[in-house]
């Protein structure tokens, strides 16, 4: 039987672990072919193993994702290897919680590198080859936090809006092509990324959220699938859809 992904090739940036491995895999069981990138490659072939064991291709990159020319050349390389790009993935992120009076220039810096200037790059150098296979799906991973704000975060709060707004730049331009760009903005969800939060800020962060826990990776990997899919998703671009515990209610 077939998956709703069936013949599609997906890129996941960010995919050795956390909400991107999650994406990849379950990607994969729907009959993906996938690319995992991530800067640390075992992590990033253990998920492609996982991927692979659903009957379906999968490959694995080492890439630095705020290095422009490494990125264009993880795309030209998955097209050359699995035969084009019809989803792409930008999962990567880094998160600290450092108090503006206290953060450095290099600090933030590193975070809108990694967490808003990467999604550019990954979309730049993928969407050309989604052009010539007439559409595609991009899914940006945002945050919450890009929508309400958060203490102790301004560099990250600060990306994550820019990637809502480059995710609504990217949907009105792209659109004329056939690919729908979207944004998912979860809430706090169990995986290595919130490491970086003390715990008093996840303890009161948790007694805030309506339904009184963070969520799982793969309690929001189904958003993904739903805009990578058709005709679940065929009318989505240019949204931030927000599987986020009940933090944010638009």
């Amino acid at each position: 039987m077939d998956g709703q992904l069936t013949g599609r090739v997906a890129v996941v940036i960010g995919g050795g672990g956390g909400i991107g491995a999650a994406i990849a895999v379950l990607f994969a069981e729907e009959g993906a072919d996938v690319a995992v990138l991530d800067r640390d490659e075992p992590k990033a072939t253990a998920v492609a193993e996982q991927c692979r064991s659903s009957g379906h291709r999968a490959t694995a990159l080492a890439v630095d994702v705020t290095d422009g020319a490494a990125v264009r050349a993880a795309m030209d390389r998955i097209v050359d290897e699995l035969g084009g790009i019809d989803v792409l993935v930008n999962s990567a992120g880094i998160l600290d919680e450092t108090p503006l009076l206290e953060m450095s220039e290099e600090t933030f810096d590193r975070v809108l590198a990694v967490d808003l200037k990467a999604v550019f790059l990954a979309v730049r150098w993928a969407a050309p080859h989604m052009v010539q296979r007439g559409g595609g799906r991009i899914i940006n991973i945002a945050s919450q936090l890009g929508i309400k704000g958060g203490t102790g975060l301004t560099h990250y709060v600060a990306a994550k809006a820019g990637v809502i707004g480059m995710t609504k730049a990217l949907a009105l331009e792209l659109a004329e092509h056939g690919i729908l760009v979207n944004a998912i903005a979860p809430g706090p969800i169990v995986t290595p990324l919130i490491e970086g939060l003390s715990e008093e800020w996840k303890a009161a962060k948790q007694a805030e959220l309506p339904i009184g826990r963070f969520g799982q990776a793969s309690e929001v990997a189904p958003t993904a699938l739903l805009l990578a899919s058709s005709p679940g998703g065929d009318l989505y671009t240019g949204q931030t859809l927000g599987p986020n515990s009940g933090d944010v209610m638009p």
